[in-house]
């Protein structure tokens, strides 16, 4: 697998080995010690599958004192996937990866605990599937506005479809301005 460093820390862009013929394919989307030689070390305990419609927007969602990391992929369709440093003591704070997920390339992004995240659906359904170091606490879930003035995502979509959670999501600047 290839492995690629991003502007934020730890955020990585993996890129598995694909064997493909006139049958199909066949990719390796996780195996623990080959992901732990490239820093994703953290035990996975909990596996999600979403399905979302073109022009979804889910995000940008974190967990405040149970940081779940992330390794998220898509086995159909298209999303842009994109993660941001919401840590006020980073020097990355603000900053985001954005890069598009689907199930031709078979790039994965790992996201490590800590960080916001979200995503775009650009086909017509995608299949978004995840990996979690950490369990989902419904209680203990934050968010970032979509459209943050001040983070400034380009995302490839102009009017999404966003839960009314998302649509009431703070800026960055209100979040800095509370406790995480």
């Amino acid at each position: 697998m290839k492995v690629i460093e991003t502007c934020l820390p730890s955020v990585l862009i993996i890129e598995p080995k694909v064997f493909g013929d006139h049958r199909g394919f066949f990719c390796e989307t996780f195996q623990v010690e080959r992901y732990a030689e490239v820093g994703i070390a953290l035990p996975f305990v909990q596996d999600n599958h979403s399905r979302s419609a073109r022009g979804v927007l889910r995000g940008l969602h974190f967990q405040r004192t149970r940081p779940q990391g992330k390794l998220v992929r898509v086995s159909r369709g298209s999303v842009y996937d994109v993660a941001v440093d919401v840590d006020p003591a980073s020097p990355t704070c603000g900053r985001y990866v954005g890069i598009e997920l689907n199930d031709e390339n078979n790039k994965q992004l790992w996201v490590p605990p800590g960080y916001a995240h979200g995503f775009c659906v650009l086909s017509d359904v995608a299949d978004f599937q995840y990996k979690c170091t950490d369990y989902y606490f419904p209680d203990d879930e934050g968010g970032l506005l979509w459209n943050d003035p001040d983070v400034r995502i380009p995302w490839p979509i102009e009017a999404p479809q966003l839960s009314a959670k998302d649509q009431n999501n703070p800026t960055l600047q209100r979040l800095l301005h509370k406790d995480l």
